[in-house]
């Protein structure tokens, strides 16, 4: 899979002042001052895996994930000159990877079954810790195993019966381990807000589950 073979790879060793240790934002302007087209493809290599899987878990299907991954480079290139200065280019991102995936997910919805087929990666510091996360980490027995995936397959399941904002929104949180506040530059909302989003939220999957199981001791 190769997200980057619509801008053309280029042999030229990186320029000195553009490192891997350089800020979305400062490849942004050297890229904006410069037009240099390895630079653009920097942030596109640098965001292939990351995007792809939060595009992939939302949209439940590996091409329309591509697809949504692709139409957001192009869109990102299409307005760079109008990303303000001072601004962080991660939440930037992901406002724009988010619209296209819902406009795309509204389109499909009737012949499209949502399904959030997700790994629950790090967490931010300042996010909460998921029902999926709780679980031990060690090495587990056969047993353990089926339980954790049949676990996940519940905790998915629920969260597909949710809202579209409110199933982007805990995904941003629990699978993509983004801040609080670069959820709210994102999503164009207060963090506040989104604090009260996720706290009403996982009140609510919390009621959900022990209303769908109520012998089960998991909570969210």
């Amino acid at each position: 899979m190769s997200h980057t073979a619509f801008y053309s790879a280029s042999s030229v060793s990186e320029d000195e002042r553009i490192s891997s240790d350089s800020s979305d934002e400062e490849i942004v302007a050297a890229y904006r001052r410069e037009q240099e087209p390895r630079y653009f493809e920097k942030l596109v290599r640098r965001y292939e895996r990351e995007l792809y899987a939060f595009l992939r878990r939302f949209l439940a299907d590996e091409q329309y994930a591509e697809d949504t991954f692709q139409a957001t480079f192009v869109t990102v290139h299409q307005r760079l000159e109008q990303f303000e200065e001072g601004r962080r280019f991660r939440p930037w991102l992901y406002a724009i990877a988010t619209n296209k995936a819902i406009d795309l997910k509204r389109h499909l919805k009737r012949r499209c079954t949502v399904s959030l087929d997700a790994t629950h990666s790090e967490n931010g510091a300042d996010a909460p810790m998921s029902l999926s996360a709780s679980i031990a980490s060690r090495e587990m027995t056969p047993f353990e195993t089926a339980f954790r995936n049949e676990t996940r397959e519940r905790v998915n399941e629920l969260l597909s019966q949710q809202s579209e904002s409110t199933q982007v929104l805990l995904q941003m949180v629990f699978y993509q381990g983004m801040k609080y506040a670069d959820i709210s530059d994102a999503l164009g909302i207060p963090v506040g807000t989104v604090k009260s989003r996720v706290f009403n939220a996982m009140r609510k999957l919390n009621e959900s589950w022990q209303r769908m199981y109520p012998n089960s001791l998991a909570k969210f």
